[in-house]
């Protein structure tokens, strides 16, 4: 073997771990599930706002209640417009959502992709309801953080 070569090889494969340590992608990871949460978190009356600044521009949307599809700058309070709408028609109140441990957080540079089992719990006219869905949300880092591109709901 060439010497050359060979020292050629070892100091990529240094570079390349030195350059993209697992504690940078972990962190990354944490990151990304975070912005997700925090998103989630905030789809109320009171905190909307902080949940729609998580969004970027444009957004698309894809989920169960018509519409079903919403893309654009405002999909993120176009969607929860129609949200509100739905469950008032519907007679659904007291919705609450909670992620489970994320199936997948793939971050490659300034996008990354996550995927989470999702249950939705609420009522209709009194009734107690509870779905089980998957939560995926395409994201892109800005100056200002992780921000959502996209996301979709299917319920299971």
């Amino acid at each position: 073997m060439d010497f050359k070569r060979f020292a050629a090889a070892t100091l990529t494969i240094v570079f390349a771990v030195v350059i993209h340590p697992g504690w940078a992608r972990a962190s990354e990871t944490a990151d990304v599930t975070a912005v997700v949460h925090r998103y989630l978190d905030n789809l109320g009356e009171k905190t909307l706002p902080t949940a729609l600044a998580l969004c970027d521009s444009p957004v698309s949307i894809i989920d169960e209640i018509p519409p079903h599809e919403w893309h654009g700058p405002t999909a993120c309070a176009d969607w929860f417009n129609a949200l509100d709408a739905y469950n008032e028609q519907n007679g659904i109140t007291d919705g609450d959502v909670t992620l489970g441990t994320p199936w997948d957080v793939d971050v490659n540079g300034d996008r990354a992709y996550f995927v989470a089992p999702m249950t939705y719990t609420y009522k209709q006219h009194g009734k107690a309801v509870k779905e089980s869905a998957s939560f995926t949300v395409a994201l892109k880092r800005t100056q200002a953080g992780w921000r959502i591109t996209a996301w979709a709901y299917a319920k299971q």
